[in-house]
């Protein structure tokens, strides 16, 4: 599958949610430049969920999404009441994306990781879309998953509601298959092109045609960098993704696609993004490029990832290479219509 249509882009913030003011600008910036949504990882600082209500509050009402949320902190009841409070709070539609974490901090909060990943997540969104759609969900008695109720009850007056639309942090085919059987949305970070292409998006077909569901879209979280004077590129990746570099579940994802990335040498696993390209770096147009590849791949909405810079040079410099690399890209959808 590759899309006809140039992607759709959207905004990350990469950080937890603690400086709300930081957060209120990459919110504006999603607003002012007309972008798909803004994303938001995991909090344990200022929850996302209330992290996003914040931003409504201050009159900065955008499309809201997870990236990813754990399944292990809350109940599927509670992750839809979360979502649709979003939905009803902005007025904007959801995309809710969830993920098993680290096996470590599941067992950590459940007494024992998930045995089966890929049945924690199918469980989890299979309960979770039934009440967001209104249904009563009677003796569903899962393997990690239990509930007997529902459904939801209704806003008052009852009205249009955004859409809540549920997604799953991809790494490998397998739980891509899954994802094609119960989601809307495959999430994928520091997911080479081409992995993307010949490895998750079939998966998520043969997943979905598993069970006659339409394919799921694909948002790729793309880390990116401006080339700038003083820049070292190996130093932006590395300061954004010392910890998934260290991680044994990225690690293997990025071997089996080609680079040579090892948990004991984080530092030469930056440089391998670098070299490979997963960290984008380079002129505007040279950014351009690199999220074009992800287009052809199958992406259906990229979502730029400045986390290096802001890190090192804060969120000034960091929203700045956002806005010269959309202004790139949309140059170059005019310049493909005309």
């Amino acid at each position: 599958m590759t899309t006809s249509t140039p992607p759709h882009l959207s905004l990350m913030y990469p950080l937890m949610a603690s400086d709300l003011d930081e957060l209120a600008a990459f919110g504006r910036t999603v607003r002012d430049l007309s972008l798909e949504r803004l994303y938001l990882g995991q909090s344990l600082i200022v929850d996302t969920h209330q992290a996003f209500a914040h931003l409504a509050g201050r009159g900065i009402q955008v499309p809201a999404g997870t990236s990813v949320a754990l399944t292990a902190l809350r109940h599927p009841l509670d992750a839809a009441v979360q979502a649709r409070s979003l939905a009803l709070l902005t007025g904007k539609p959801v995309l809710a994306g969830f993920g098993t974490g680290d096996p470590d901090f599941v067992a950590a909060l459940r007494g024992e990781p998930y045995e089966s990943p890929l049945t924690a997540v199918a469980e989890y969104l299979t309960v979770m879309r039934r009440l967001l759609d209104g249904e009563v969900v009677e003796d569903f008695h899962g393997r990690y998953v239990r509930f007997d109720g529902g459904p939801l009850p209704q806003p008052h007056p009852a009205g249009p509601m955004p859409a809540v639309s549920l997604g799953v942090g991809v790494l490998r085919p397998r739980m891509a298959y899954t994802t094609g059987q119960v989601a809307d949305v495959a999430i994928t970070l520091l997911t080479p092109a081409a992995h993307l292409k010949e490895q998750i998006v079939p998966a998520l077909a043969r997943g979905a045609a598993s069970r006659g569901r339409a394919v799921p879209g694909v948002t790729s979280i793309v880390p990116c960098a401006v080339r700038r004077p003083g820049r070292d590129p190996r130093k932006l990746a590395f300061a954004a993704h010392e910890l998934h570099l260290s991680g044994e579940h990225y690690a293997a994802m990025l071997r089996s696609a080609g680079l040579d990335v090892d948990v004991s040498d984080p530092w030469a696993g930056a440089g391998a993004l670098v070299d490979g390209g997963v960290f984008a770096y380079g002129t505007p147009d040279e950014v351009a490029d690199r999220l074009t590849s992800y287009g052809e791949a199958g992406a259906t909405e990229i979502a730029l990832s400045c986390a290096g810079v802001l890190l090192t040079e804060g969120p000034e410099a960091a929203l700045g290479d956002v806005r010269a690399i959309v202004e790139a890209v949309r140059d170059r959808a005019v310049a493909r219509f005309r």
